[in-house]
C-alpha cells in the first residue's frame, strides 16, 4: 500500500453524537426509573481493539472473522470492534494488508456478558496487485491518488446509482427506533433509591453495536408503504401502522416522535449533504468531498459475486462535521455503493455524542437495480461525552420489501399530504402487528411496553415527575390545574417597582376540548391591579394545543407594556429580563378585548382572524400630548382602536416539539411566509382612528455546507393614513442583556417610529469550521457566529408630528413623539440613512452559552444611543 494511504494518525474513525435541548432533559430524568441485573443472555458480547504492535496506534478498518468462517466485523478508525457470539469455542482472526494477522481462541461458557479481546498486528512490507506498503510515510494528496480517481468515478455515475433513477418505485417499510439507558452498573443498580423499581431490572440487555449492559426505555415502530414517481417528481408515504411507549401525560408522546424522527432522519449517502442530528454534513460523496476528505483504497472483497473495493475515507480536519468509515463501491461500470459503515470522528464539534455508527447495504432487486436491504443508525448520548458514563443509546432500524420497481403509479395516489398518516394507524391489533412486522421483537424488545406501563404506577416516578415538570417548565400542577409559570412570581422595572403575579392554566386533564388561563399581579409603585383571562375551544377532536390547531380564543387583559416589544416564547415580567440598559420607564397600560380563530392545516397554511379593541394609556415617563390646529399641545389621556386582521402563514414541511400545553418549532430548510392585513375602524366600539396595516414576513434557514448555515428573516410593512405614533410600527428594540435574534440588540426602547419600513436579520453560523483549525482553541469545540440586522423607512409627511407648528392644521390630531424630561425627542423617524448593527460572537461555550459583541452603527448621535460595544448572552442546548 503507497504511503499516501498508509497515515493512520490522519485518518482515525470514532463514532460520536449530540441531542437536543428540549429532549435533553429525559436522560437524568429517565436515569431515575431504572435497575439492577439479573437477566442471563443467551449470547456473549466479545469486543476490543485492532492495534499496531509496534506504535500501538489504532489499525483502521482491519477485519475480524471466526477462522473458516464468514462471520465477522470491521474495525472503525479506533481500532474497536465487537462482535455478538454464542457459547463455544472458537478462533478469532485479526487482519489487514500489510500487517502479519493475528489469531486468538477463547472459550465462551456464558458466564460473562462481555469479554474484552484486544489483538496487536506486527507490520510487515507486502506488494499486492491493487496497492502497496512503502517504508516512507508520504505527505497525503489527491494528485495521483487511486483512491480519488475512484471516489470521482463513485461522484460521476451517482445519478444513475440513486434509486431517484427509477422511474417508479414503491416498498413497504417498517421503522424501529428504540431508546436504552446504556453503560448501566453495578453500583447504580445498587442505588437504594431505586429499590422500589427492581422490577426493570429484568429487562437489561447487552448492546450488540457497544457491548454495554443497557436499559430499554423507549420503543417506537411502524410500518408504512413508499410510493415515487420521477417524472413528475413526487413521493409520498402511508403510515399504516404507529406504535409507541409513552410516559402519560407527564410529556406529549407525538412530541417526542416528531423530535426524534428530526434527529434520526433518513440518510442518502449519495446526497451532497445529509442531515443528521439536525445538523448537516458534507457527504462523501459529494462533489467536494476530495477537498475536505481523505480518502484511502483499503483492500478488495467480493459481494455476491460482483468485485469491490473497500474505499476508507475520514475528515482533513477531524472537528469538521464530516464523516469517516469505509464504503465498498463495485468494479463494474456502475461504480455503485454496495455497503457502507460510517460515522463521526470522536474529535468531530457535536455535542454531547460519543458513538455514532451508520450501517447500510444495497442489492439488485427484481434485477432491475439497486435498492437499501438494510438500514441501522445507532447513536451514543453523553452529557459529559464520557465514554464510560452513563448515557443514552438510540439505534433505528429500517427494513424494506415487497418492492415493486419501475410499474407505473396512478398519480391520484400522491394527492394530499406527503406523509400521511392512516386513521387507524395507533389502534392496530396485536395480531395486525404480528403479521406486519419485518422481523419479530425479541422478548427484551416485547417486554419495554409492559415495563414503561408499569413504571407509570409507582408512586415514586409519579412524584418526580411532577417534581421534574415544575423545574423544566415552572408549573406545579394541583389535579387539572397548574399554578405557574415560576419565573413570573416575581419581577421589577422602573414603574410598577416590585411586581408580584401569580397563576396558572388548566390541563387536558380538565378538558381536551377547552382550556383556561390566568393571571393576576400587582405593582407596588404604581399600586395597579394588572390580570389577564382566556378561554380557548378547540374545534377538532384533539386538544387546544396539538398541531395542527384550529380553535376559537377570547381573551381580556389590563397590563402594563413596553410599546412595540413582542417577545416570543417567554412571559415579558420574566424575573431574568427585569435587568435592563438605559431608561426603560416609558410604558403604558393596555387595556385589551381580544377575539381570536386559528385555522392550521398539515398543508402548512394557517389562517388568523381576529378582532382586538385595546385601549393604550401613558404611564412612567410617557405622556400622550396631542397637536391642536392652532399648533399647542394638548395633554389626552388614552388612545383606543378597533383592529381586524386577516393572516395568512405558510410553512411546508414544519414541526414542533410539543409539550404538554405549548409548542417549539423545530427549524429546517422550508421558508415560513407571513401576510398579514389589519383595518383601524373609527366608530366601532370606540375607536378613534381610520387605518390600514399591511405586514409582510419571510424566513429562511439556507444550509452552506461545509461551513455552516445562514438564517435570513425578511420584514416589510406599511400603515396607511394618519395614525398617532402609539399605533404607527414602533420597532423591536431590546435594551435587556439577553441576545434577541429578531430584535434590534443596540436600540433603544421607543426609538424608531415608521410608517413604512423594510427590515433584515442576517445570522451566520460557521459551526466552528474556522475554531476546528486553531491547534488548543479546537478542543474546546466553541462556534463562531456573525449577525447582521439592518431598517429601512421612515414617517411619511402626513404622520410627521413636527410638521404642525409650519402648517397649523395639518396635523390635527396626531401626538407629539415622546421627550424625555427636558423635552428633547427620544423617539424619531428614520432617514435616509437605515439603522444597523452588527455583531461577531462565540457559541457552544460550556456547550449552552453564546456570547455576542455587538455594534451599532448607525443613528449614534441619538441621545442615549450606545456608543461603543455591547456584550448580549445566550443559553441554547444544541448538537
Amino acid at each position: 500500500m503507497d504511503d499516501n494511504y498508509s497515515d493512520s494518525s490522519d485518518r482515525g474513525i470514532d463514532y460520536p453524537i449530540r441531542w437536543r435541548t428540549n429532549l435533553f432533559w429525559l436522560a437524568p430524568l429517565l436515569l431515575c426509573l431504572l435497575t439492577g441485573y439479573q437477566a442471563i443472555a443467551q449470547k456473549v458480547v466479545v469486543r476490543g481493539k485492532v492495534l499496531n504492535a509496534r506504535t500501538n496506534e489504532a489499525v483502521e478498518f482491519s477485519n475480524v472473522v471466526i477462522t473458516g468462517t464468514t462471520t465477522g466485523t470491521q474495525s472503525d478508525l479506533n481500532g474497536a470492534y465487537a462482535l455478538e457470539l454464542s457459547p463455544g469455542t472458537v478462533t478469532l482472526k485479526a487482519s489487514f494488508v500489510g500487517y502479519a494477522p493475528d489469531s486468538k481462541t477463547i472459550t465462551i461458557d456464558g458466564s460473562k456478558k462481555v469479554i474484552v479481546l484486544n489483538f496487536r498486528l506486527q507490520p510487515q512490507q507486502k506488494n499486492l496487485s491493487e496497492v502497496t506498503v512503502k517504508g516512507k510515510k508520504e505527505r497525503y494528496r489527491n494528485k495521483g491518488n487511486p483512491a480519488v480517481a475512484l471516489i470521482e468515478k463513485v461522484i460521476a455515475h451517482k445519478a444513475q446509482n440513486r434509486k431517484e433513477a427509477f422511474s417508479f418505485y414503491q416498498y413497504n417499510k417498517y421503522e424501529k427506533i428504540e431508546f436504552d439507558l446504556s453503560n448501566i452498573s453495578e453500583k447504580f443498580r445498587n442505588r437504594r433509591s431505586l429499590k422500589k423499581f427492581d422490577f426493570v431490572f429484568n429487562y437489561l440487555d447487552t448492546s450488540q453495536v457497544t457491548g454495554k449492559v443497557n436499559l430499554p426505555i423507549y420503543l417506537k415502530e411502524s410500518v408504512s408503504n413508499v410510493l415515487y414517481s420521477r417524472n413528475p417528481e413526487r413521493k409520498k408515504e402511508v403510515v399504516d401502522a404507529e406504535k409507541m411507549t409513552g410516559l402519560g401525560n407527564y410529556v406529549d408522546n407525538n412530541g417526542i416522535k416528531v423530535y426524534l424522527e428530526t434527529l434520526y432522519q433518513d440518510v442518502n449517502v449519495y446526497d451532497n449533504n445529509i442531515m443528521l442530528l439536525s445538523n448537516q454534513f458534507l457527504g462523501p460523496t459529494a462533489p467536494l468531498a476530495p477537498q475536505f476528505y481523505k480518502f484511502v483504497i483499503i483492500d478488495s472483497t467480493d459481494i455476491k459475486g460482483v468485485r469491490c473495493v473497500n474505499l476508507g475515507f475520514s475528515p482533513r480536519n477531524k472537528t469538521d462535521l464530516l464523516f469517516q468509515g469505509t464504503m465498498s463501491i463495485a468494479l463494474d461500470s456502475s461504480y455503485a455503493i454496495r455497503k457502507v459503515v460510517m460515522g463521526f470522528s470522536k474529535d468531530i464539534n457535536v455535542n454531547f455524542v460519543t458513538d455514532m455508527r451508520l450501517a447500510q447495504e444495497y442489492d439488485f432487486v427484481q434485477d432491475q437495480g439497486l435498492m437499501l436491504t438494510k438500514d441501522e443508525l445507532a447513536i451514543e448520548f453523553n452529557l459529559l461525552k464520557k465514554e464510560n458514563g452513563m448515557g443514552l443509546f438510540g439505534q433505528r432500524s429500517v427494513s424494506y420489501r415487497d418492492y415493486i420497481l419501475n410499474q407505473p403509479i396512478d398519480l391520484k395516489r400522491f394527492s394530499g399530504l406527503s406523509t400521511d398518516i392512516n386513521r387507524d394507524a395507533q389502534t392496530r391489533s396485536d395480531t395486525y402487528w404480528a403479521e406486519a412486522r419485518h422481523q419479530p421483537l425479541s422478548s427484551k424488545e416485547q417486554g419495554i411496553y409492559t415495563m414503561v406501563d408499569s413504571v407509570k404506577k409507582v408512586p415514586v416516578f409519579q412524584k418526580f415527575m411532577n417534581t421534574a415538570m415544575f423545574l423544566l417548565e415552572g408549573y406545579k400542577p394541583f389535579g387539572p390545574f397548574e399554578l405557574g409559570p415560576v419565573n413570573t412570581f416575581y419581577s421589577f422595572n422602573p414603574v410598577e417597582g416590585l411586581r408580584l403575579r401569580a397563576g396558572g392554566r388548566t390541563t387536558t386533564s380538565f378538558s381536551d376540548r377547552m382550556a383556561f388561563e390566568t393571571y393576576g399581579a400587582y405593582g407596588f409603585r404604581d399600586k395597579r391591579f394588572k390580570y389577564f383571562a382566556s378561554a380557548t375551544f378547540s374545534l377538532t377532536d384533539h386538544n387546544t394545543y396539538t398541531y395542527p390547531i384550529k380553535h376559537i380564543q377570547v381573551s381580556v387583559q389590563n397590563e402594563l407594556k413596553i410599546p412595540g416589544q413582542e417577545l416570543q416564547f417567554v412571559q415579558e415580567d420574566n424575573f431574568l429580563l427585569s435587568f435592563k440598559r438605559g431608561p426603560n420607564n416609558r410604558r403604558t397600560y393596555n387595556q385589551v378585548f381580544n377575539i381570536d380563530y386559528l385555522n392550521e392545516s398539515k398543508s402548512g397554511l394557517a389562517i388568523n382572524l381576529n378582532a382586538r379593541h385595546i385601549q393604550q394609556t401613558p404611564a412612567g415617563a410617557l405622556t400622550f400630548e396631542q397637536f391642536s390646529p392652532d399648533g399647542s399641545l394638548m395633554p389626552i389621556t388614552n388612545v383606543t382602536s378597533t383592529e381586524l386582521t386577516a393572516g395568512l402563514r405558510y410553512a411546508p414541511h414544519e414541526q414542533f416539539y410539543q409539550g404538554k400545553n405549548y409548542r417549539v418549532p423545530i427549524v429546517n430548510k422550508y421558508p415560513i411566509i407571513q401576510v398579514r392585513y389589519t383595518a383601524g375602524i373609527k366608530g366601532l366600539l370606540g375607536g378613534q382612528y381610520t387605518f390600514q396595516r399591511l405586514m409582510a414576513y419571510a424566513n429562511k434557514r439556507f444550509y452552506v455546507s461545509p461551513i455552516g448555515y445562514t438564517d435570513v428573516t425578511l420584514e416589510a410593512g406599511q400603515t396607511f393614513g394618519r395614525v398617532p405614533f402609539p399605533l404607527l410600527t414602533i420597532h423591536r428594540a431590546n435594551q435587556t442583556y439577553a441576545y434577541q435574534p429578531e430584535s434590534y440588540n443596540m436600540m433603544n426602547f421607543l426609538e424608531f417610529v415608521s410608517d413604512h419600513y423594510g427590515a433584515v436579520f442576517a445570522d451566520h453560523y460557521f459551526n466552528g469550521f474556522v475554531f476546528n483549525k486553531i491547534p488548543l482553541i479546537k478542543k474546546l469545540k466553541l462556534r463562531e457566529v456573525v449577525t447582521f440586522k439592518g431598517l429601512w423607512g421612515g414617517l411619511r409627511p402626513e404622520n410627521q408630528p413636527g410638521a404642525e407648528t409650519s402648517a397649523p392644521g395639518q396635523a390635527d390630531g396626531l401626538l407629539r413623539l415622546p421627550t424625555d424630561e427636558s423635552g428633547k425627542p427620544v423617539s424619531f423617524g428614520l432617514d435616509s440613512r437605515p439603522y444597523m448593527e452588527a455583531s461577531i460572537g462565540i457559541a457552544n461555550i460550556f456547550k449552552i452559552l453564546r456570547v455576542d459583541l455587538i455594534k451599532r452603527l448607525t443613528y449614534l448621535e441619538h441621545p442615549n444611543a450606545p456608543q461603543g460595544y455591547g456584550i448580549r448572552f445566550r443559553m441554547k442546548f444544541d448538537f
